[in-house]
């Protein structure tokens, strides 16, 4: 039986300014309904599997635990990393935590942030792989090149072992435009997917032969892990002391037991907003228009509004995408650059980088709408069944208006419904506490008043979420 494996650790910062840290690609609808991750988790149903593995982050894991709900698919573990340690270590926590209930554990590994067009043909390529990593291949999928492109790294494919089948004869990195070319002409060179199927068992076995240090301080992280409902916590000491590097660079490049399945699946790793370019429906003049979007004259461009009314004349070869706090205007074919302003905001500490003007938490999320020097204006949405922290806040005080849904209330000794339409108030220095008992999304206007607003004015007494004072 295989695992599916989701590794589920990256930022996307290319795609800017939709995706960011604290809500990364990955728990993003870009290319569908479902999130990326939701997609990745579908795309393993029907292979035998058994309950997927996902490794993500401590501030990521409530997200990754609505989504696998919303989808209704059960992890057998999230494994949150204390840091990001790269793939090496990640697949290493997730090999561990597999071998515990079989020792002959198959892992499909997958990034939970890529798009694959064509699921049929991605399952097939995991049939073929199976039986070679169940002798003990560690075996990887290689796109086969549609273009020659720069963007990626390539794999070398040496002899073969069976119809799209191959022995791993070397990693090549990011070409340029001519070398890329002659791998496109020469046929010998895949794409690097970044996707593996191997037995955890071989995969630990070959991380201990070439990353001795690396394998032992996950070994030492697991040992001391804790868990909590679906959540595995490393220990943090040992992980954090654990070299960072790729699976590749760690055991693929080294090992003499690799493999490769040649793979044409309409892949792509979403690594920029070009890609979503290249496959989303295209109207009759090369553009893409997702959101509120008007065109006059417009040609070869992807435009995307999020949050209000996107309007272009006279433009070609764009990339011009909209939120509720920044919108980016680039050139589609240099759209690699645009994590050179991440870089630049991240230097001037804007809280652009990485947050959205609406935050998630694991109870829902708040968006602020108006913020001045003693008062803000926010819009709260609390999901189906959950609660807030019993809190209090030293600094401000709060009116509520519930505009849809039913709200329960605590302001210190007293319990009460709200429903549509009504309010409360909760003064400076009340403990009080916010819930939604009901089957719909609660969603309401809080106005924030006094000296200072920050969320770091706020002690917290009980929270369902394991989140301290």
């Amino acid at each position: 039986m295989l695992t599916p494996v989701l590794l589920s650790g990256g930022v996307g910062s290319r795609l800017w300014p939709v995706s960011r840290e604290t809500h990364p690609k990955q728990f993003l609808p870009l290319a569908g309904e479902l999130s990326m991750l939701q997609e990745t988790l579908q795309r393993t149903s029907g292979l035998e599997e058994t309950a997927p593995l996902v490794v993500c982050n401590e501030e990521h894991r409530f997200m990754v635990a609505e989504q696998l709900r919303q989808v209704a698919i059960k992890a057998s573990a999230l494994i949150l990393e204390p840091q990001g340690r790269n793939t090496a270590p990640a697949v290493a926590l997730a090999a561990i935590q597999a071998l515990k209930g079989d020792p002959e554990a198959l892992l499909l590994v997958l990034p939970a942030d890529h798009l694959i067009q064509d699921v049929e043909a991605f399952a097939a390529a995991v049939g073929k792989a199976i039986p070679l990593a169940q002798q003990g291949r560690l075996m990887t999928f290689g796109v086969v090149p549609s273009s020659p492109e720069t963007g990626y790294g390539y794999i070398k494919c040496g002899a073969a072992l069976g119809p799209d089948i191959y022995d791993l004869e070397r990693f090549v990195e990011k070409p340029d435009a001519a070398t890329a070319q002659t791998y496109l002409d020469g046929g010998s060179h895949v794409w690097n997917s970044g996707m593996f199927l191997l037995r955890a068992a071989t995969y630990l076995e070959q991380l201990g032969e070439h990353a001795p240090a690396m394998l032992a301080s996950c070994r030492s992280a697991m040992a001391g892990a804790s868990a909590d409902m679906d959540f595995v916590r490393p220990a943090a000491k040992p992980f954090l002391e654990c070299p960072s590097d790729s699976i590749d660079y760690a055991v693929m490049e080294k090992t003499s037991c690799g493999g490769v399945v040649s793979l044409d699946c309409g892949w792509s790793d979403v690594g920029a907003w070009s890609a979503l370019w290249d496959v989303a429906v295209r109207d009759s003049d090369g553009n893409v228009c997702k959101g509120d979007v008007i065109l006059d004259n417009c040609r070869g461009s992807y435009f995307r509004s999020d949050s209000r009314l996107l309007a272009a004349t006279g433009v070609e070869n764009l990339v011009v995408v909209e939120t509720a706090d920044a919108v980016l205007v680039a050139d589609r074919t240099k759209v690699q650059d645009v994590k050179r302003i991440v870089n630049r905001l991240k230097d001037l500490r804007r809280p652009e980088v990485s947050q959205h003007r609406r935050v998630y938490r694991p109870w829902g999320s708040y968006e602020s709408l108006v913020m001045s020097e003693r008062f803000q204006v926010k819009r709260i949405v609390v999901n189906p069944g959950q609660t807030l922290s019993l809190q209090m806040h030293h600094h401000r005080a709060e009116h509520w208006v519930v505009v849809h849904g039913t709200a329960e209330v605590t302001c210190e000794d007293k319990v009460f419904m709200l429903g549509e339409d009504e309010s409360t108030y909760i003064p400076l220095g009340h403990k009080h506490r916010l819930a939604n008992p009901g089957r719909i999304p609660l969603e309401l206007i809080e106005v924030q008043s006094g000296a200072y607003l920050g969320e770091d004015d706020i002690v917290r007494y009980e929270d369902v979420y394991g989140r301290g004072k």
